[in-house]
């Protein structure tokens, strides 16, 4: 049976993700959300945090109805002075920067933002996100009526939002060495979600060159030839890529408008 969680936060399945903000919290908070809401939860040693399909039994369901994911496929124990994470399933989770965590192995989870994906098939897989609240960084304390300064994310319309997580989706989904889909991809890969022929790589490389052309006129560095040089090859996309990426514009909650469940 899961535990009752120690003063528990309900997280509603409209979040759209953890990687943009998450409400003030003591250091040590874990913050997780899948499809379906989440969790906050302040840390307690010995307290598990469990995930898996099996809704009544879990704190957080994550692939309902997939049955390649286990009841229980997983826990986050806290020991009093950090996170771990334990892989009780069949299949692999796959960790930031393309670690697998393997079946009955375990590690610590760092503060900050870690998108988990569940891979049950060539074309389906499950989004965890996980966030744990750090300690402020050493340096200038903001006064109480100071302005945050964030990184403020860009403004896609839906149509170069779908666009850019298709090109970017390899990033989105944390593979080691990324690189941006080609165009052919992009285009095949849209006609296929839609069920109609309507985009061409031509139509594609357009929208997604407005957006890097507006990003440019507004003072981002990297996105013309003139500034790259030739050869320019993938430089110009993965710039792009990066900065929406720093900027918190895309998230892995993107890669749903693709059609993975991510649940």
């Amino acid at each position: 049976m899961k535990q009752h969680a120690p003063q528990v936060r309900y997280l509603p399945p409209t979040m759209r993700s953890l990687a943009t903000d998450v409400p003030p919290s003591p250091a040590g908070t874990l913050f997780m959300l899948a499809a379906t809401g989440g969790i906050a939860v302040p840390p307690r040693r010995d307290f598990a945090v469990l995930f898996g399909r099996n809704e009544p039994e879990v704190h957080v369901c994550v692939g309902a109805g997939d049955p390649h994911v286990s009841r229980r496929h997983g826990r986050l124990l806290c020991d009093g002075s950090g996170w771990w994470i334990r892989n009780e399933g069949r299949l692999p989770i796959r960790m930031p920067h393309s670690t697998l965590l393997l079946s009955g192995e375990e590690m610590p989870l760092n503060p900050g933002y870690s998108p988990l994906f569940i891979r049950s098939s060539p074309r389906r897989e499950h989004l965890l996100e996980v966030r744990i609240v750090g300690t402020a960084p050493p340096g200038p304390v903001a006064r109480p009526d100071d302005p945050t300064l964030p990184r403020r994310p860009w403004t896609l319309s839906d149509t170069e939002r779908l666009v850019l997580t298709a090109l970017a989706q390899r990033y989105l989904r944390q593979e080691a060495y990324p690189q941006p889909q080609s165009w052919r991809q992009v285009a095949e890969e849209l006609n296929e979600l839609t069920g109609r022929q309507e985009w061409n790589p031509h139509r594609a490389a357009n929208v997604v060159g407005e957006v890097r052309s507006r990003l440019s006129a507004a003072g981002v560095r990297g996105l013309t030839r003139d500034e790259v040089g030739e050869p320019v090859g993938n430089a110009l996309n993965d710039r792009l890529i990066r900065e929406l990426l720093e900027t918190t514009t895309l998230v892995p909650p993107d890669l749903r408008l693709l059609g993975d469940p991510g649940d």
